[in-house]
């Protein structure tokens, strides 16, 4: 969720307001003239009438490990795609919509762009990012600020002419030396015509605010696609898989290859006197190797018992219901070099 505190006095990003300032004057400086929507006065293409509805897809993309899936998280306003420090960890497409006002932002979360281990499930990962960026009206091609790596001109070179990209130059707060930002930025836009350029920290509530306005002015005048309440298309069995996942790589960590999965065997409401809702869930992990079986169980199944009980705890929390689950590990060697295993454990 967005940490709604805004203190005068100490920014959600940490930047003064005499640093911002200062920011916004590198920004000006370092900017192509046709890239002035990201402070002050933005440009206003296509601009709506005051009754029409703007609705439109933006793609967010990068390589792993950026900040995407806490930044689809912040601009919706609530959990939906799972965070780790662990790569690979978004692994579908998940939209997650947010609507205010007359307009309504249809935000794609891709998974990273894998570079190495060209397994099945890599081949699926980018083949979802290739699909992601071909049909939006708008691409967030998300960085971390000041930095540009082999990583980053991979999926940068995905990116077809004719749809409007904003640089998203995330992780600011991170950045000791605001100076450094203004010719980094300009050699970024040699890189590629970006539309904007926006530092900033998805951490931020005022900057995610910010990145609204920005967003907004790119999508077309046309009908909502969505219920105004609606804020993912994803059910309630993706989200109990992916959050069972989230679990077992935090706790976890590195220890575990990134080549593990989670399947839902069952997923069922019931009726009940004492709660409103009542949902079953049963799921399996699935491992490479006996080791990592063990490895996930733990000593005396404490660390499979703890990722039941946080995944039980944060589900309830999403679903507004009271949720019984059980979680079973299984070792399926090789399933990540296997199209087929692959593609039935719900890969593309």
């Amino acid at each position: 969720m967005i940490d709604a505190t805004n203190k005068e006095a100490a920014p959600a990003d940490g930047i003064s307001a005499e640093g911002q300032k200062s920011l916004e004057s590198m920004l000006a400086a370092s900017r192509p003239a046709a890239a002035v929507g990201d402070v002050g006065e933005p440009d206003k293409p296509g601009e709506a009438s005051a009754t029409g509805q703007r609705c439109g897809v933006i793609a967010i993309v990068g390589k792993p490990n950026v900040g995407k899936s806490t930044l689809l998280n912040a601009l919706v306003g609530q959990k939906i795609s799972i965070t780790s420090r662990k790569a690979q960890t978004t692994r579908h497409r998940i939209t997650g919509i947010h609507t205010r006002e007359q307009t309504q932002f249809i935000f794609v979360d891709t998974p990273g762009f894998q570079t190495r281990h060209a397994t099945a499930l890599n081949k699926s990962l980018n083949k979802t990012v290739m699909g992601a960026i071909g049909d939006v009206d708008l691409i967030l091609f998300v960085v971390e600020a000041g930095s540009f790596t082999l990583a980053d001109a991979k999926v940068l070179s995905l990116f077809k002419p004719g749809i409007p990209t904003l640089l998203i130059a995330n992780k600011l707060d991170n950045i000791h030396r605001r100076a450094e930002i203004a010719p980094w930025l300009k050699s970024m836009q040699e890189r590629h015509p970006f539309a904007e350029f926006v530092p900033m920290s998805a951490k931020s509530k005022s900057d995610v605010e910010r990145l609204y306005g920005i967003c907004a002015k790119y999508l077309p005048e046309q009908a909502w696609w969505y219920g105004e309440d609606e804020l993912t298309d994803r059910s309630e069995r993706f989200l109990a898989s992916e959050t069972v996942r989230e679990k077992l790589f935090r706790f976890t960590g590195d220890e575990l290859p990134y080549t593990s999965t989670v399947v839902i065997d069952q997923f069922s409401e019931e009726k009940s006197k004492q709660h409103k809702r009542l949902v079953r869930i049963a799921a399996t992990i699935v491992v490479e190797r006996d080791s990592h079986k063990a490895m996930v169980i733990g000593d005396k199944g404490e660390r499979l018992k703890r990722i039941g009980t946080e995944t039980r705890q944060e589900l309830e929390k999403l679903m507004d219901a009271k949720v019984f689950i059980e979680i079973w590990v299984k070792v399926r060697s090789g399933w990540a070099d296997d199209e087929a295993r692959v593609r039935s454990f719900g890969y593309e």
